[in-house]
C-alpha cells in the first residue's frame, strides 16, 4: 500500500475496482435512486483523488471511503434544494426493473438514519461492531444499542417472518 499522497491513475483504478460497489450500496441506502447514488459516488471517489489520504490498509482504505460517502450523502440530503423537490419525481423516472429489492431490503432502507448505516455495514458488509464503531467514530456501545434498536424497528415491521441472520 502506497503511503505517497499522490497517486497514479493505476493506483486510482485499483481502489475504484476494490470499492466502488461497496461505496455504491452505501449511498444507494442513503439517495434511494441511481442518479443521486452515482452522484455520491462519483464526488466520493472525486474526494479521494482530491485529498490523497494515506491509507495504512485496505480496511483503512476501506473505512475512509465508506465514512467519506456517508458523509457526502448526508450533506446532499440536507442541502436546501432537497425540501424543495418532490420525491415521487424520482420514482417517476425511473422504470420498474431498474432498482429490485426485496421486503428486508426496503424495512432496512426504511430505517431512521442512524440505523441504516450500521445494520447495512454490520449484516451487509459483515464488519464486526468494533470495526463499525471505528469507522462511525462511536462507542462501540452506541452500535450495539443502534443494532439492537434496528432489530425491533425490523421484527416490528417483518412480523414473524423476519430472521435476524
Amino acid at each position: 500500500m502506497s503511503n505517497s499522497l499522490l497517486r497514479t491513475d493505476k493506483e486510482i483504478a485499483e481502489i475504484y475496482a476494490r470499492h466502488s460497489k461497496t461505496v455504491y450500496r452505501v449511498c444507494f441506502a442513503y439517495m434511494k435512486n441511481s442518479a443521486d447514488t452515482e452522484d455520491a459516488v462519483q464526488e466520493t471517489f472525486f474526494r479521494l483523488i482530491k485529498s490523497g489520504p494515506a491509507f495504512e490498509s485496505e480496511e483503512h482504505e476501506k473505512a475512509w471511503l465508506i465514512r467519506t460517502a456517508t458523509n457526502i450523502c448526508k450533506n446532499s440530503l440536507k442541502h436546501w434544494w432537497r425540501r424543495r423537490e418532490d420525491i415521487d419525481s424520482f420514482y417517476d423516472l425511473q422504470s420498474p426493473d431498474e432498482i429490485k429489492t426485496d421486503d428486508v431490503l426496503n424495512a432496512v432502507l426504511a430505517l431512521p438514519e442512524k440505523y441504516k448505516t450500521v445494520v447495512y455495514l454490520y449484516y451487509y458488509e459483515g464488519y464486526p461492531g468494533k470495526t463499525i464503531a471505528d469507522i462511525l467514530k462511536k462507542p462501540q456501545s452506541t452500535v450495539r444499542n443502534y443494532l439492537r434498536e434496528a432489530r425491533a424497528i425490523l421484527k416490528e415491521r417483518l412480523g414473524e417472518n423476519y430472521d435476524e441472520e
